[in-house]
């Protein structure tokens, strides 16, 4: 009888240990906290007030090969972090107006300093998306009120920052 108990016992606390483990290894692999708040922050909705370049000058500029930057300013956007969606109305009455849906991503780059990029794909309504590419972008300010992308592209050979600022609506 004693024999049977210190078995049972010793296969409980076997279980427990593995499940401890499965547990920690789960909870290691989760979001990280930054992106987490992140997203919290990001969710609902914002303007896109500007646009502006890192170099001065006039430039033609096609963005998420959609518009020109003229057509995005003003334009409406809506986060939605819990099912990474959202939705970006153009309402400039001279460019081709109306709803574009994007799936998004917000991934870590540098714990230490809290860096983080912006992952955006245009998809259809039904969050397809019709050319399979998305754009990286650099989430270099996010705050309860304001929030800025930039993307670097070359342009003659040098790097060329486009800013997109925006303000939470």
């Amino acid at each position: 009888m004693i024999v049977f108990l210190y078995k049972s016992k010793l296969e409980t606390m076997k279980k427990l240990l593995l499940l401890l483990l499965t547990t920690g290894f789960l909870a290691s692999c989760g979001t990280p906290k930054v992106v987490r708040q992140s997203e919290k922050t990001i969710k609902g909705q914002w303007v896109l007030n500007s646009i502006n370049y890192s170099e001065p000058g006039t430039y033609n500029v096609k963005l998420l090969n959609d518009t020109s930057k003229e057509c995005f300013e003003q334009s409406t956007w809506q986060f939605i972090p819990n099912n990474n969606t959202g939705i970006y109305s153009i309402v400039n009455s001279t460019c081709d107006t109306g709803d574009r849906n994007f799936i998004f991503t917000i991934q870590e780059t540098d714990e230490t300093t809290g860096l983080y990029h912006f992952l955006l794909k245009p998809t259809n309504a039904k969050g397809k998306s019709e050319f399979n590419q998305g754009f990286r972008l650099k989430l270099s300010q996010l705050s309860d009120l304001a929030m800025q992308w930039q993307q670097t592209v070359n342009v003659d050979g040098k790097p060329f920052t486009i800013n997109m600022n925006f303000s939470k609506l």
